[in-house]
């Protein structure tokens, strides 16, 4: 039987790590080495860098899950966030486990734009739309991620014919609409886009493909 000063080291959390997508911002934690361990509850605080106080997280006090959803508590993209968490079994708490300090504007990863394809006999229509934030405006609509950074939008054609992994960057900018012109009837293409992000050299994954035969 594990003593309480055993028990509080083999139930502490580990790799206390926050994931952000779009600043929709998740704490990721994972359970401490003991068998037990699989059995404890998890209570989550946070704080901006630089404050003196810990606030709890109070959906995510008690919980079984490794993981606790901090989008709204790091809403201040701007600034860097820490975050904690604990471990409670049989009575036993363990002590806090820190996180690396997150800064949200720097560290979030953008997503790819949704692409939708339109075609006529020799050229396809492609139509971008930028991945959105959690972020609502007032009328509450989504704030698109372009709205806090400088964006590109890069489009690739790939011509089935040739080549499947031979991507041609056919278009970068801001335009939400570009037209491909003389391209062959009879031939499939695929259309694939990501964001990039110059100031950082920073670029999304690919959209997922959009193909067709013209």
């Amino acid at each position: 039987v594990l003593g309480n000063q055993d028990l509080q080291d083999s139930i502490k959390p580990q790799k206390v790590e926050f994931h952000s997508l779009n600043f929709n911002t998740t704490l990721h934690w994972q359970p401490g080495w003991a068998r037990e361990a699989r059995d404890a509850l998890y209570f989550v605080q946070y704080k901006v860098y630089g404050q003196s106080t810990w606030q709890n997280k109070d959906e995510c006090w008690g919980i079984s899950s490794h993981v606790c959803d901090l989008t709204h508590e790091t809403s201040d993209i701007q600034e860097p966030y820490y975050s904690r968490v604990r471990a409670a079994l049989a009575g036993v708490y363990s002590s806090w486990s820190l996180s690396c300090r997150f800064t949200p504007w720097r560290e979030t990863v953008i997503g790819p734009p949704m692409v939708t394809v339109v075609h006529s006999n020799k050229s396809i229509t492609v139509k971008l739309q930028a991945p959105r934030s959690p972020y609502r405006r007032k009328r509450g609509s989504k704030i698109p991620m372009t709205n806090y950074y400088d964006l590109l939008y890069q489009v690739f054609i790939i011509n089935n014919l040739l080549d499947e992994q031979h991507r041609v960057l056919v278009y970068e900018g801001k335009d939400k609409v570009i037209k491909i012109e003389d391209l062959r009837p009879g031939v499939s293409y695929c259309i694939v886009a990501k964001m990039y992000m110059p100031m950082l050299d920073h670029s999304s994954a690919y959209s997922s493909r959009q193909c067709t035969v013209l």
